[in-house]
């Protein structure tokens, strides 16, 4: 079972990747729990693509690969967009 500060960290954590990996994608308007979920959501995906690329997992913290994960939001975010406003990738 996680802590309370433990939870705190990891929603950081989460917060921070999903941030960097929607500034990267080309969003710069996300409020705090967008970058929450996109995080966690990036999270999840950075990990599935770790494994199956039988990459390492550099620099854990909180239970969240922050490399593996900044590129899940990244990816996460990049699709969002073009699902959302095609016309953006046009340009």
């Amino acid at each position: 079972m996680i802590s309370f500060f433990g939870f705190i960290i990891l929603v950081l954590v989460a917060a921070l990747c999903g941030a960097i990996g929607a500034a990267i994608a080309g969003f710069t308007r996300t409020g705090c729990l967008t970058n929450i979920a996109i995080g966690l959501i990036g999270a999840v995906i950075g990990s599935w693509l770790c494994f199956q690329l039988r990459a390492p997992e550099f620099f854990v913290v909180a239970g969240i690969p922050i490399i593996w994960a900044i590129i899940g939001a990244a990816l996460f975010m990049a699709v969002i967009g073009l699902l959302v406003n095609p016309r953006r990738s046009r340009r």
